[in-house]
């Protein structure tokens, strides 16, 4: 008799799910801001919400691409990494974008709430304290999971560098 192993994967990394749900909830709020909802659309500025009145169906493919983003490291390490090189590459200039944007965003626009930058236009002050903690911390967290993701897939597969 012969014993049947099966070969063991790594189990998909909780930060990977973390991820993609922070990066559904910025895909839902652009797609719900695309069919016409306002809810939170103050925390944008006035400005940004000026630029996109009439043109809110703009936000649809930004919202399916944000969407597309948030679950493709689920996916993709599901899968065991198709195209591995490419795909965690691109993993990984994902997180990087995101965390540098959100990261940065936040800095900017928290160093603007308590006067450190004064722009020369003035500004919004419920649209800065939307980004300042709400939409670009979320990118951050969003960009930070990635990365905890990835590096735990890495550890896991046993690999110092896995991309």
């Amino acid at each position: 008799m012969t014993a049947i192993t099966a070969r063991s994967t790594p189990a998909l990394p909780r930060a990977f799910l973390v991820a993609g749900l922070l990066g559904c909830i910025h895909a839902a709020f652009s797609l719900y801001w695309a069919s016409g909802g306002t809810v939170l659309a103050w925390s944008l500025g006035a400005d940004l919400v000026a630029t996109f009145r009439g043109r809110e169906w703009v936000l649809a493919p930004i919202g399916a691409l944000k969407l597309v983003v948030a679950l493709a490291p689920l996916f993709l390490a599901s899968k065991g990494w198709p195209g591995r090189r490419v795909t965690r590459s691109l993993c990984w200039l994902g997180a990087a974008v995101l965390v540098l944007w959100g990261g940065l965003n936040t800095l900017v626009a928290n160093l603007v709430l308590v006067g450190a930058i004064h722009p020369s236009s003035g500004f919004d002050r419920a649209g800065m304290i939307g980004h300042a903690w709400l939409w670009d911390p979320l990118f951050l967290a969003w960009g930070t999971a990635v990365v905890l993701g990835l590096r735990a897939r890495a550890r896991a597969s046993g690999t110092r560098r896995d991309r």
